[in-house]
C-alpha cells in the first residue's frame, strides 16, 4: 500500500519552523546511496543554473537557511515550485519573510563561496491548484541579476527533451535516504522520463495523489532508489540540456511504483519576458 503524499508541501515539510505542524506524513526510509536519493555529488560549476532558496529566520542557519531549490531562468528570475512559497512551508506569508533570498554558485551550503541574492518580489501562477499540486510553479525576482552564463533554457511544448525514456537529472540539496539525513552539499541523480500512462497507473487518485498529464510529467527508476526527496522541492529537471520539470511531488522517496511527480514547465504560462527564449514560443 502505497504512502500518502509526502512532498506535496515541499521538501520543506521537514524543516519546518518549530511549533509548525506538518500536515501530511513523513516518508518512510528508502533505498538510497547516500547522495539526493541514489545520486552523485556534483558542484555548481558544472550546473550553475542550480540555487537554494534561503531563509535563516525561519529554517536556521545550520544549512545556510536552505529550504528548497530553484532555477536560474533569466538573470534576474528564478523559477521553483509554488508550494515552497506557500504559509504551511514558510509558517507565514512571503511576505512576511524579510530575509528570503537565493544562493548561487555555493556547492556546500556551510561555505562562503558564491553570492547571495535578495528576493525583490514573488509570482505565483494564477494555474496553481494546492490540492492537486497542478501548475506548481512560482518566480522569484532578484534584486542583482545573475550572469547570464548561469541561466538554463526552458523546453518548449514538444521538444524531444520530454518524450518517454529520456535520460534526466534531478538537483538538489535535500534528504539522501528518505529519513531525514539532509545533504549540505549539492547532489545530482539520473532518472529516466516516464509515459503519462505509467505516471497514472502510479498515481490515479486517492491518498497517493493524482496524476494531471497537462501540466505533469513524471520520473524515476525502474529499480526505485533514485529520485527527488524532501527539501529538492522546487529543484531543476534536466533533460538534454533543457529545464523539463520542477521537482513537486510524489509518494515515499526513491520507491520503484511510485515515481516523483515534477510541474511540466512548457505547460504553465509565465508573464512575457518572464525567462529565456523557449517559453515565449509556447505562450498562449
Amino acid at each position: 500500500m502505497r504512502r500518502p503524499l509526502v512532498r506535496a508541501l515541499a521538501g520543506a515539510l521537514a524543516l519546518l519552523p518549530a511549533g509548525l505542524v506538518a500536515p501530511l506524513a513523513v516518508p518512510a526510509p528508502a533505498a538510497a546511496d547516500s547522495v539526493v536519493v541514489g545520486g552523485r555529488p556534483v558542484r555548481t560549476a558544472e550546473s550553475p543554473w542550480v540555487v537554494a532558496l534561503s531563509s535563516r529566520d525561519r529554517f536556521g542557519g545550520t544549512r545556510g537557511g536552505q529550504f528548497c531549490g530553484g532555477v536560474v531562468v533569466a538573470p534576474d528570475r528564478v523559477m521553483t515550485a509554488a508550494h515552497c512559497l506557500s504559509r504551511a512551508v514558510l509558517g507565514e506569508e512571503v511576505r512576511d519573510v524579510p530575509d528570503l533570498r537565493i544562493i548561487s554558485g555555493r556547492t556546500e551550503l556551510t561555505g562562503s563561496g558564491g553570492v547571495e541574492v535578495a528576493v525583490t518580489d514573488t509570482w505565483v501562477s494564477p494555474q496553481y491548484d494546492p490540492v492537486t499540486n497542478s501548475a506548481d510553479l512560482a518566480l522569484l525576482t532578484l534584486a542583482d541579476p545573475l550572469p547570464a552564463s548561469r541561466v538554463i533554457t526552458v523546453a518548449p511544448v514538444g521538444d524531444p527533451a520530454y518524450t518517454p525514456g529520456t535520460t534526466a537529472s534531478v538537483y538538489g540539496w535535500g534528504d539522501t535516504t528518505g529519513e531525514g539525513a539532509y545533504a549540505t552539499s549539492l547532489r545530482a541523480a539520473q532518472v529516466s522520463v516516464l509515459s503519462d500512462t505509467t505516471c497514472h497507473r502510479a498515481y490515479p487518485g486517492g491518498l497517493d495523489g493524482r496524476y494531471i498529464a497537462a501540466t505533469m510529467l513524471c520520473a524515476g527508476d525502474s529499480r526505485g532508489g533514485r529520485d527527488a526527496c524532501q527539501g529538492d522541492s522546487g529543484g531543476p529537471l534536466v533533460a538534454k540540456g533543457r529545464l523539463i520539470g520542477l521537482v513537486s511531488w510524489g509518494s515515499g522517496c526513491g520507491l520503484a511504483q511510485s515515481p516523483g511527480v515534477y510541474t511540466r514547465v512548457s505547460a504553465v504560462e509565465l508573464p512575457h519576458g518572464a525567462v529565456r527564449g523557449a517559453q515565449e514560443a509556447t505562450r498562449v
